[in-house]
């Protein structure tokens, strides 16, 4: 009896050093979990027969995290596993060191590819899907034509009408570069750029002057001048001086002594595109006695409220029949008129040219984002995470790989970083958790038990040897 009770101690202890010879070995593999030996003892009746391994178990505890600076190096902080398409099965793994193929695919050293979230028809992830392999396209970004710019300046209230004005010549035929020019006035001016369908830089400049006085009440709008030589208001009618009423002024006043009349805290403005210009964009901005917008073409100008001023141009010439129209919205939210020099605050636009794909990053959330030449990303997927009801019940098949079985638990796939599911580090890996020392001091316990389990065979054998001796 006692020499299988030591046999099967010695079975143990040889059990739990080849798991303790496996945990060292993999001590440097990336994603790998330590494994530990558990013991039963074995009875029959009432009389112990010695120990057997009753399981295995790996420890599923997160490893460290080390930065390794190749973006494609991803490490899960937290519960979950990547889930791979491997040789036509899905397999899942907690090493994430990834490189990319030929045809774009995202793939470990075993060749599985990783799976995650696909795009919708608006090329936008479609998160909670049916998990698939993820391909990252080599196609070009076309290019976006602008929608939408948006613009916040200080125009200087010290301005005066008339006065300490700049000028910019421009054609007012789209048909022909060369065509008919004219001059417009302005005190200052605000220049971005746009993108046409086509993806063409077109050069948009918005020339602000601070207005006149516009008398509407006759047929003709008139400007409206004071006449230092007397203190009346006179109106100008096409180069002839009227009083309100309409009746021509004799004599005619001296323009030397006019100026004039200001509009409160109001300003013309007029857009030119590629130096075109059309007065059909022409719009009117007006300041409240605080120095806030309080109108645009008339129209009350707030917050969450704002008037649309909206540009368009022919895009004939100079860039031939190819792009489409320009037309935009020109937002211009939080402008101010202050006593303070005229500048531009903030601009933003959503076009872009056409760009070639330069890179790919993962974000924590596991999307993959393309990255363009135009300084443009847009998403090729989204990495998921699995988790599971009872890891330990996870089936290790080598590779840095596990399988799925029934002790585990059907697969829990969402998003990195929702629910129990960890984030994902771009740049990153996470170690093996196995400790080195722990493993040591355990080996040399286990090699203990090897020897005092062998040393019980020599004492039984001993023993048995004497009681041979005294039967003869």
């Amino acid at each position: 009896m006692g020499f299988s009770q030591a046999l099967s101690g010695l079975n143990a202890a040889s059990s739990s050093l080849d798991v303790l010879g496996n945990n060292i070995a993999n001590s440097q593999t990336v994603g790998y979990k330590s494994s530990g030996a558990q013991f039963a003892d074995i009875y029959a009746g009432s009389t112990g027969l010695g120990t057997q391994v009753s399981a295995v178990l790996q420890d599923f505890s997160d490893g460290n995290i080390e930065n390794t600076g190749r973006n494609l190096d991803l490490a899960i902080s937290g519960d979950g596993f990547y889930r791979f398409q491997q040789e036509g099965e899905v397999v899942y793994s907690r090493n994430g060191q990834l490189s990319m193929t030929a045809d774009g695919y995202l793939e470990n050293a075993q060749g599985a590819r990783i799976m995650g979230y696909g795009l919708n028809a608006a090329n936008e992830v479609q998160a909670g899907g049916q998990p698939e392999v993820i391909q990252v396209p080599a196609d070009d970004m076309p290019a976006s034509a602008t929608a939408n710019v948006a613009t916040s300046f200080n125009l200087d209230a010290r301005e005066t009408v008339g006065e300490g004005l700049s000028q910019a010549t421009v054609s007012t035929d789209m048909t022909d570069p060369a065509g008919t020019e004219q001059t417009l006035d302005y005190q200052f001016s605000n220049n971005f750029a746009v993108y046409d369908s086509l993806g063409n830089p077109r050069n948009v400049t918005v020339y602000y002057q601070k207005a006149q006085l516009v008398d509407n009440s006759q047929a003709t709008p008139r400007d409206v001048f004071l006449d230092a030589s007397t203190g009346n208001r006179v109106y100008d009618n096409g180069g002839t001086y009227e009083d309100q009423g309409g009746t021509a002024l004799t004599p005619q006043p001296a323009a030397a002594d006019l100026s004039p009349v200001e509009e409160a805290n109001t300003w013309n403005a007029k857009v030119a595109m590629d130096g075109h210009y059309n007065a059909a964009n022409d719009f009117t901005v007006a300041f409240d006695t605080n120095g806030q917008l309080e109108t645009i073409n008339g129209a009350a100008a707030n917050v969450g409220n704002m008037p649309a001023i909206n540009v368009t141009a022919d895009n004939t010439t100079p860039l031939g029949a190819g792009p489409a129209d320009m037309a935009f919205a020109l937002d211009i939210t939080g402008s101010t008129q202050f006593g303070n020099t005229s500048a531009t605050n903030s601009l933003t636009q959503d076009g872009y040219t056409s760009g070639a794909l330069v890179g790919i990053s993962i974000q924590d959330d596991g999307t993959v984002m393309r990255n363009y030449a135009n300084e443009q990303s847009i998403p090729a997927g989204q990495i998921a995470l699995a988790n599971f009801r009872n890891p330990e019940g996870l089936e290790a098949v080598g590779d840095n790989a596990w399988r799925s079985t029934a002790a585990s638990g059907q697969e829990l796939v969402g998003e990195a970083g929702t629910g129990v599911l960890g984030t994902i580090t771009s740049g990153a890996i996470e170690t093996s958790n196995v400790d080195l020392a722990s493993e040591l001091v355990d080996m040399i316990v286990t090699q203990r038990a090897y020897q005092a389990n062998s040393q019980t065979i020599s004492t039984q054998d001993e023993v048995l040897q004497a009681a041979i001796n005294l039967s003869r």
